[in-house]
């Protein structure tokens, strides 16, 4: 990941901790905007939705919710900021070295497989609590008097088992990993070369500036590669059981009943979300790391071209 070089002077457990603390934060300031991104692709096609674009989705929310509904989900979201930004980035420095030594050398291919592996072995294990997030966020507004499925992350998990298995914890697995997977090898790839030709034009310093320009473009890159498979997780997640038989059903019925342009519904607060995390998210991990730990940010170019 992008920051994954700049955490590799410190051992795992340091590691793992300071880019929790860094994810939960990210995730903290920016769910509203991933409330009104799951609102909007879940949305079915619809004349006049009721869901229109990113600032009127929240206000929406906050209207017919109160303002709390914004962060509906915060209980799960922080779990699996703990669990898989942790893992994502803790994994990320020994899975290139082992990646390394099979191929012989350190390329991008490398450190795009590293995303791969490293992101699709966080998510796996902390799918469950994407999924628990996904159906408290996308149950919408209840009519009076009418209690909600899910009022609490434990009851949600405890219900989910009672009513459709254990396994069902991880439904939407497959889009789940292929989402993370691509999204990490394309922050990897993209915020590596933008940042490397930033600092190549002699107008930009290695410091906070760079690396704000560098990860809103890793953000945009990875929306456009993420985005179709962003929203077949989310309806996978949200629909009823047995509504679609798998992934490619999911993608077929999406794009058979709402088109092709369904796939990036809700593109302006995925990026707004996903930009804004990768903002927030490193230059917290660079805070904590360094007033926590001791540790020095520095170049990632300069450490080992791994952002």
């Amino acid at each position: 990941q992008m920051v994954a070089s700049s955490s590799s002077n410190l051992p795992f457990p340091q590691t793992f901790a300071s880019s929790a603390i860094a994810a939960c934060t990210a995730e903290i300031a920016t769910l509203p905007l991933d409330t009104a991104k799951v609102l909007l692709q879940v949305q079915k096609a619809s004349a006049s939705p009721k869901y229109k674009g990113l600032l009127g989705t929240c206000l929406t929310v906050a209207r017919e919710e109160g303002a709390g509904a914004l962060w509906k989900g915060l209980g799960p979201g922080l779990q699996r900021q703990v669990i898989y930004g942790g893992l994502r980035i803790g994994l990320y420095e020994p899975v290139k070295n082992f990646c390394t030594d099979i191929a012989g050398g350190d390329s991008i291919g490398v450190k795009i497989a590293a995303g791969l592996l490293s992101g699709a072995i966080g998510i796996t294990i902390a799918s469950p609590t994407d999924l628990v997030k996904v159906r408290m966020q996308s149950q919408g507004k209840l009519p009076p008097g009418v209690a909600p499925k899910y009022p609490s992350a434990i009851s949600a998990y405890k219900l989910i088992v009672k009513e459709e298995g254990l396994g069902a914890l991880w439904t939407g697995l497959g889009p789940n990993v292929a989402r993370n997977a691509l999204i990490n090898a394309a922050e990897l790839a993209s915020y590596d070369q933008i940042k490397q030709s930033l600092l190549g034009t002699g107008m930009f310093q290695d410091n906070a500036y760079c690396h704000m320009a560098s990860s809103l473009g890793a953000g945009f890159v990875a929306v456009c590669v993420g985005s179709p498979v962003d929203v077949v997780k989310s309806r996978m997640m949200g629909a009823a059981p047995g509504m679609y038989s798998g992934m490619l059903d999911a993608f077929v019925q999406t794009a058979k009943k709402d088109g092709v342009l369904a796939f990036y519904n809700g593109f302006g607060p995925n990026f707004a979300r996903l930009g804004s995390w990768n903002v927030v998210m490193f230059m917290t991990l660079e805070q904590v790391k360094s007033r926590l730990f001791g540790a020095g940010g520095g170049s990632t170019r300069d450490q080992d071209q791994t952002d």
